[in-house]
């Protein structure tokens, strides 16, 4: 059985470690957080202290990054994956980058005899198993690697060359922005009308209607508890997505109108200081506007 390298293991992915050290994998592990011995102890994995080391042990490498320039700096940095030049490496970014970026890091090992897919996670960390990954890239080494993929996705889909897989991922955190704002705004009105949001949100949560979704659900639940550290996804990560998403799409010559308004509230909510906290505390910045 292969060693499979995993970069970047934060809530993301954590979980796809775990589940792929349950199936026997052998993991070799790099972050940057000072919980990595903890983490690898547990997974039985090893802490790679340079990323090259990990090109050299593993077949498969995945990446679970915050954005662009954190994938540029473990692909193609002074330190990277590709200093190694191994031809018989698989990597997969399963970050929630841009395609143009997925573009350049895909020439660049290609260049260097390596293969490089984007296969982005549509799904919450508490799914993993079931999350689908819409894959861009050559085809033939997205089957190299399925085995290991469909360890934390139920549905692996090719979308077609590098890049079409962060297309799909950014049409969809459009849609995420979207829905995360006008719950925050519904609670945000609900309250200045004398409506306590945990009263709204048990109310709407226990309906049949079709408003009703399981992001709504999780939104309105940290809501209604007032919880918001521990974020399932922060604040700062919507800014980051919701921005690339908009790049792309003026790129393309669509103008997203909706997405420049969400923008607006993300970037007020980082101002104010939430940049940390999950998306559900927008309602905060939005209860001060209203």
């Amino acid at each position: 059985m292969s060693n499979v390298g995993i970069i970047g293991v934060g809530v993301m992915g954590g979980a796809a470690a775990e589940k792929i050290s349950q199936a026997g994998y052998k993991l070799w592990l790099y972050d940057v957080s000072p919980k990595i011995p903890a983490i690898a102890a547990e997974l039985e994995g090893v802490v790679a202290r340079r990323l090259n080391e990990i090109a050299a042990h593993c077949q498969i490498v995945l990446m679970f990054l915050p954005g662009p320039d954190q994938v540029k700096a473990c692909v193609t940095g002074p330190d990277g994956l590709l200093t190694q030049r191994k031809k018989s490496l698989d990597i997969v970014d399963l970050s929630t980058v841009d395609p143009g970026s997925t573009e350049r890091m895909a020439k660049a090992a290609a260049s260097a005899g390596m293969a490089y897919l984007d296969a982005p996670v549509l799904g919450r960390p508490s799914a993993v198993g079931n999350w689908a990954l819409p894959v861009g890239g050559d085809a033939h080494a997205l089957e190299r690697c399925r085995p290991v993929l469909q360890l934390v996705a139920r549905k692996i889909m090719h979308i077609g060359p590098c890049g079409s897989g962060n297309k799909i991922k950014l049409l969809n955190q459009m849609m995420f922005g979207a829905i995360n704002a006008m719950t925050a705004e519904m609670m945000a009105v609900a309250d200045n009308m004398g409506i306590a949001p945990k009263m709204l949100y048990e109310t709407i949560a226990a309906s049949q209607a079709g408003t009703v979704s399981n992001l709504f659900k999780e939104l309105g639940l940290r809501i209604a508890a007032d919880k918001f550290n521990h974020p399932t996804f922060s604040v700062d990560l919507l800014i980051k997505d919701v921005q690339l998403a908009i790049e792309m799409a003026r790129q393309s010559g669509a103008a997203p109108i909706l997405a420049e308004t969400v923008e607006h509230l993300n970037r007020l909510a980082g101002s104010q200081g939430m940049g940390g906290l999950d998306t559900a505390v927008m309602w905060k910045c939005l209860r001060k506007l209203i």
